[in-house]
């Protein structure tokens, strides 16, 4: 196997552990506390170290990871007091972790190994998909100590990568350049979607759990049909050719028709609504602007939907505490309808 082959086998192997990783401890903390405002602290929490200009540093990212991974897998083997706090230090720890090693080994990848920025996203969704697969094949076996153990075996090809090659292979970047992309950081569309979906997602595992009567299997498939749908965007995306107001408009129609489908028919919508959200994500990665570093690019675009995902997750956590789960799919349809109709005021004119 090709050196390129096997480094982007290491950055998907990573995709797969942190998504592993963060859907066992979702459902983790769901059974935790059936607390939403709590439960929509966790996306909020794992969303808050990407608004910071942390600096490039691989090596002690993968072991924040690593640390953090042992941490849930603690909580899991109930060896530490108050789990819910130790599992939102383990969810900060690991997004903390992203932060440091992600850019560096996109850069690395993208300008040395020459993968295409294309080809970097492709393997990002393969590996989360796997992940969230792996979350829902593991529980019956194993519980959640399983499913952590395994995401700490899938880091190990990453730390062999940023331990292997010389800090000086990785190329640098003053991570102050994000803020100078756009006039303010921050792109005010990706921050509108962020804020959306942050509330979409911030409380499936409860709702799942609560509402659904589902077990973690359950909540697994929902997170597989939604990344199978973000794995077809890639080659669908040109042949769609959606605007922002229908495609926000799908995904409320998508949204409803989970609550009215039963079953595994209220599942696979979940794979519509993955392809809906990426094809926006690709449209408002390209809103960003020409740059000359795409990796800063897409890392822009990601804080700008991280601040929105912290505020959606936050707002419907307490809205959620004071309407209860089930007052919360009005809430949700009504903010798809209005972020169509104001998103094409915010995306620059082509």
């Amino acid at each position: 196997m090709a050196p390129r082959a096997l480094l982007t086998l290491a950055w998907g192997s990573s995709r797969a552990a942190t998504s592993l990783a963060a859907a066992s401890a979702a459902w983790m903390l769901s059974g935790l506390t059936p607390s939403p405002l709590i439960n929509g602290l966790l996306p909020a929490v794992s969303s808050a170290p990407l608004l910071l200009h942390l600096p490039s540093r691989p090596r002690f990212g993968t072991l924040l990871q690593l640390l953090a991974v042992l941490l849930f897998l603690a909580v899991a083997a109930r060896l530490t007091p108050l789990p819910v706090a130790f599992t939102l230090a383990a969810v900060l720890l690991l997004a903390v972790g992203g932060q440091l090693v992600d850019l560096p080994v996109q850069r690395l990848l993208h300008g040395d190994a020459g993968v295409p920025m294309g080809g970097l996203r492709s393997s990002a969704e393969a590996g989360q998909l796997a992940g969230t697969i792996l979350a829902g094949v593991l529980f019956p076996i194993g519980k959640t100590l399983l499913q952590f153990s395994q995401s700490m075996l899938l880091l190990l090809p990453l730390a062999a990568l940023v331990t292997w090659r010389r800090p000086s292979r990785f190329p640098a970047g003053p991570s102050h350049q994000l803020a100078s992309a756009a006039p303010s950081g921050f792109l005010p569309a990706a921050l509108l979607q962020g804020v959306l979906f942050g509330g979409l997602f911030g409380l499936i595992p409860l709702w799942v759990r609560q509402e659904g009567a589902g077990n973690c299997f359950d909540f697994a498939m929902v997170l597989t049909a939604y990344g199978l749908g973000r794995a077809m965007a890639e080659a669908l995306h040109a042949r769609l050719r959606l605007g922002s107001t229908p495609g926000y408009l799908l995904l409320a129609v998508a949204l409803l028709g989970t609550q009215l489908l039963p079953g595994w028919g209220a599942v696979l919508l979940f794979v519509p609504l993955g392809l809906l959200a990426a094809c926006s994500d690709q449209c408002l990665i390209k809103a960003v602007g020409p740059a000359e570093d795409p990796a800063l690019r897409l890392q822009l675009f990601s804080r700008s939907s991280a601040l929105g995902g912290l505020l959606g997750s936050l707002v419907m956590g307490v809205l959620g505490q004071a309407l209860g789960l089930s007052g919360l799919l009005p809430i949700q349809l009504l903010a798809f309808v209005l972020v169509a109709l104001l998103m094409p005021r915010l995306l620059p004119a082509r």
